[in-house]
């Protein structure tokens, strides 16, 4: 099965070791998406009429700002906030967002913003310049309970902000956000909820501040969004200043626009807001029950698939649990390790031998991933000693395998395949290993031609 919905790129075909071709199967849609056909058709209709938006008297500028606008309100609309004074401020992604977030809520010195062990480093990092961060700590299984989240809560000094996932980009497995949410508002605490991974598959919880980014949503024109309450933005500096922000500059004087055009300096992504909007209304007529179908069935074919081979341990907790956190239906990604053969020369294999794209390493998750591949302190200082000197081959990991509306049960087969190959043959060639990224190639085999390889184990949100 597949959820029907095709995106730009399905069915291209890849050069493969033995000197055949394969349809692509990408397995990597936790980093990044591949765009609708519908978005990228609509991008394709709107490019000839693109123009500066907001202050053009043109009658394209009018358009593309009547775009811009529309765009605006369907990412609010899919969001629940139709009806609301919140704003959605387009930006580039996540991790614009929430360093935006970071600035704008000038926090005052000593403050602490409360957060876990399972965020993505886009979640954790902008925390650590602005505030002392105290953490939900998880279990051996990646989880963690809603009196974990309280108790973090109830320590003094009381935080300024819950910042917390939506869903984990390494696990799939979702906290107890409605829970943590309303405690954390008992207790007057603000939340802001990450969601990256959760945006494309689940509705968006009703936190004070969410964010998510369009190359996981099916549209990667480089827009994100940060929604929050109007009055969070009403007053200071914005984050970027410049043209757009202003109602008037003097030498000596600048008086801000209203937001949300206020956060919004510079010319702005027309094109990415676009492709978001188009994309989240696409995701709204499909409609949750069936997107959360179409999950089901692959998260547990890859669950399943993985509790049966010997060779394969899952990171994070099993399919009931993830089924639990998530209302029922777990996103459909998985991580897991294959023994005595590394992750980037499983990914590598997967590559170059079956035309089969997915993701090593940390996945931006550090300390997660220490918890879950159960490093002790020694581990961990060796590590970093490895990462000082940028030896990234000696750096531990997994292999992440996710899916996207298109991927089939099929495919999922096609992917186990693969992998007891991997597991019961040795490699058909040698495979040498690059010294700035630490991943493997087959020795002879021509790699595509691409003006840089990107460091291995790092997908942005």
């Amino acid at each position: 099965m597949s959820a029907g919905i095709p995106l730009l790129g399905d069915g291209l075909e890849v050069p493969c070791l033995d000197g055949s071709s394969r349809p692509y199967l990408g397995l990597d849609a936790a980093a990044s998406t591949p765009a609708m056909v519908a978005v990228a058709d609509e991008v394709a209709a709107f490019l000839p009429w693109y123009s500066s938006v907001h202050r053009g008297a043109g009658y394209k500028s009018q358009l593309a700002t009547s775009s811009y606008e529309s765009a605006r309100k369907a990412i609010l609309e899919f969001a629940g906030r139709a009806g609301t004074d919140d704003i959605a401020i387009i930006c580039r992604n996540t991790t614009e967002a929430i360093n935006h977030l970071a600035y704008r809520l000038d926090l005052p010195p000593g403050s602490v913003v409360a957060t876990t062990v399972v965020e993505h480093h886009a979640n954790l990092l902008p925390w650590a310049r602005v505030a002392t961060r105290r953490f939900v700590e998880c279990g051996p299984d990646g989880t963690f309970d809603l009196e974990a989240v309280i108790a973090v809560l109830d320590e003094r000094p009381t935080p300024r902000l819950l910042a917390i996932t939506g869903a984990s980009n390494v696990t799939g497995w979702s906290p107890p956000l409605d829970g943590a949410i309303t405690a954390a508002h008992d207790r007057g605490v603000p939340v802001l909820v990450d969601g990256a991974q959760l945006a494309a598959h689940r509705p968006l919880p009703q936190a004070d501040f969410v964010v998510f980014s369009g190359h996981k949503t099916y549209a990667p024109f480089g827009a994100g969004v940060l929604i929050g309450p109007r009055s969070a933005f009403a007053r200071g500096d914005p984050f970027l200043a410049g043209g757009g922000a202003v109602e008037l500059v003097d030498l000596d004087e600048v008086v801000w626009s209203d937001p949300p055009e206020r956060e919004e300096a510079g010319s702005p992504n027309v094109v990415g807001a676009v492709a978001l909007g188009s994309a989240v209304r696409a995701l709204g007529e499909m409609g949750w029950a069936a997107v959360s179908s179409h999950d089901d069935a692959l998260s547990t074919a890859l669950h399943d698939a993985i509790a049966r081979r010997p060779a394969l341990r899952l990171l994070g907790a099993g399919l009931p649990v993830l089924k639990e956190s998530a209302g029922g239906a777990a996103l459909p990604l998985a991580t897991f390790v294959v023994e005595d053969v590394p992750h980037g020369l499983v990914a590598a294999r997967l590559s170059a031998e079956f035309g089969i794209g997915v993701r090593h390493g940390c996945f931006c998750a550090h300390p997660y991933i220490v918890r879950l591949l159960g490093l002790d302190k020694a581990d961990v200082a060796r590590f970093r000693e490895a990462a000082l000197h940028r030896r990234r081959e000696l750096l531990p990991g997994a292999v992440r395998v996710s899916a996207s509306l298109s991927t089939s049960l099929g495919d999922i087969e096609r992917l186990f395949s693969a992998v007891d190959e991997i597991v019961s043959t040795p490699p058909p060639v040698p495979y040498e290993r690059d010294a700035d990224t630490g991943d493997y190639w087959p020795a002879g085999f021509a790699r595509p031609d691409q003006p840089a390889r990107s460091r291995p184990g790092c997908a942005a949100t």
